[in-house]
Formats: structure tokens, C-alpha cells, sequence
């Protein structure tokens, strides 16, 4: 059965789009928008705030089925790709909630969780700063040189790569946590793409390696 409100926004749109602004029709004897048909189709949506919080509740959940809450962690993960939504990790005290799913017993859950810090720090140094602040480096490290799984060592690199890079204070961090063989003999510049890759590529080719 067709939505009557659903129908009545249809026909405004319809009746006011650019063809029909030609035509004969009175204004007065066009559809008038239901404030209701408006209410219903807008007035439920949430904010990016309440859609970040509700996923994080959804991955929380122990009810909650693992493919939802993958779904849940990939929608998370594109709402943070906004610099804006990313800085509100903090305030809405998302940060160590999402910090706590690095040591998750399913894989594929820390491999969301360190693939959203990654995205989040991206070209982003009020978020790479909060990554330093709460400790998370040293995570990030044991978990691109030590996770069982390889697709969750190899999204633990990128975070690294990512808060790495013009951010002096989070290079010095990785560097003080790598093992010893990845350490560099001389100083590395974060603002020199080339010295950071330089102990990126080692440690992308060592969570690469079949283990």
C-alpha cells in the first residue's frame, strides 16, 4: 500500500520542479508539503554524534551478531573520515572505547578498531596528538609487530604511518617502541615523507611476512 506522506512529498516535488515552474498551474493549486510527511522523512534523523555513539554501542554489545557489528565498525570508520567527526572522538569520551577494542578476541574487530584510530589521525594533528596523549602507540607497535593475524598487523602499520607524519611527538614514540632491528641510526624528520618511510616500509614488509 503506497505511503499517502510519502506521496504527498512526490507530488510537491514533482509539481515544483523546474519543468513544471512553466506551467499553468496556479501556485495555489499545487500540493502543499504535509508538515507531518516532513516530520516523518526528517525529524528522525539522528546526528553524526548519535551515529558514532549508537555504532559504538552496537559493537559493545555481546548480543549483537559479529557481522553486525563489522557493519557497525564500517560505518564508524566512514563517519570519522570527516575531520570533524574524528575530533569529536574525545569529547563524546569515544577515544578509549575505541582504544579498548585493539585487544579484542576476534580479529576482525581489532582490525576495524586500529583501521579507524589509523583514519582517524589522518592528516590530522589535534587527533594525533589524543592518540599520543592516551598511550595508544605502544598498542599499535606490539600490534604490527606481534598480531597473529596479517590484515590486523598491516592496518596497525598504516595507523602508525599515519600518526607519524608531521607529527615529530608521535614518530619519536614509535621509534622509542619498535624492536630494536627496526630502529633507525640517526634522527628521523616527521616533516621528510622519505625518513618516515624509511621505518614505515620495514615494518609494512614484517606484517606482511607469513608468520
Amino acid at each position: 500500500m503506497a505511503d499517502p506522506m510519502m506521496n504527498n512529498i512526490l507530488r510537491w516535488g514533482i509539481e515544483n520542479s523546474e519543468a513544471s515552474q512553466n506551467s499553468d498551474t496556479p501556485a495555489a493549486a499545487r500540493t502543499q508539503l504535509n508538515p507531518a510527511a516532513l516530520q516523518a522523512l526528517f525529524g528522525g534523523m539522528k546526528s553524526d554524534a548519535e551515529q558514532m555513539k549508537d555504532a559504538m554501542k552496537t559493537i559493545e554489545d555481546p548480543n549483537v551478531a559479529l557481522d553486525e557489528k563489522e557493519t557497525a565498525f564500517e560505518d564508524f570508520e566512514m563517519m570519522i573520515q570527516g575531520i570533524d567527526n574524528a575530533n569529536n572522538l574525545e569529547p563524546l569520551g569515544l577515544w578509549t572505547r575505541l582504544i579498548d577494542k585493539f585487544d579484542h578476541d576476534e580479529a576482525v574487530l581489532r582490525k576495524w578498531a586500529v583501521w579507524c584510530a589509523g583514519t582517524a589521525v589522518e592528516n590530522n594533528p589535534k587527533a594525533q596528538e589524543r592518540l599520543l596523549i592516551i598511550g595508544a602507540i605502544p598498542n599499535l607497535v606490539k600490534i604490527a609487530t606481534e598480531d597473529e593475524n596479517a590484515e590486523v598487523r598491516k592496518k596497525a602499520v598504516r595507523a602508525l604511518s599515519a600518526v607519524s607524519r608531521n607529527f615529530q611527538p608521535g614518530l619519536d614514540a614509535l621509534i622509542e617502541n619498535v624492536p630494536s632491528q627496526f630502529k633507525p641510526q640517526s634522527k628521523l624528520d616527521a616533516g621528510d615523507m622519505d625518513h618516515v618511510d624509511s621505518l614505515i616500509h620495514p615494518l609494512r614488509a614484517d606484517a606482511q611476512r607469513v608468520r
